[in-house]
């Protein structure tokens, strides 16, 4: 996607800042990537055929990725997107419906990391940047330490 796309699309990215940080790829998606997976989609749709680890429900509630992400990647639920010294969060999106729709991962330095759907990965700096009709809003931050 065009630089043009992503901005007509979100754009709150031009006026907080982002850029684009790699290729479009349909390898893996926003909820891999937060869990450091590019090798894989995660989904919950048991049709899909994507990877989605037993024992969490097969749901886009916000608690089956809570859930998700708590077991797959080590994250606890927190108040705040907070850059914190050793720590790493992601914030999960969702919709109106209560049906997720996106995550992204913070970086060390306080910039967020977001893959778009099969598109390219940027970095953004700010969450709010995606929030809207696309994504939603941000439902959920989790914690957990960085990895060296």
């Amino acid at each position: 996607m065009s630089l043009q796309a992503i901005e007509a699309e979100w754009p709150q990215l031009l006026v907080d800042g982002y850029s684009k940080t790699s290729d479009e790829t349909d390898d893996y998606n926003c909820i891999a990537w937060t869990g450091d997976d590019t090798t894989r989609k995660w989904d919950p749709d048991p049709t899909s055929g994507r990877y989605w680890p037993s024992g969490i429900p097969r749901s886009l509630d916000v608690e089956s990725f809570i859930k998700l992400y708590e077991a797959e990647c080590g994250y606890i639920v927190c108040d705040n997107d907070s850059l914190e010294e050793g720590i790493e969060k992601i914030a999960i999106f969702r919709d109106l419906f209560n049906q997720v729709t996106h995550a992204a991962r913070q970086l060390k330095s306080g910039a967020w990391t977001s893959k778009l759907g099969d598109l390219e990965d940027i970095e953004h700096n700010k969450l709010s940047s995606l929030q809207g009709a696309f994504y939603g809003q941000v439902a959920q931050i989790m914690k957990r330490p960085r990895k060296p």
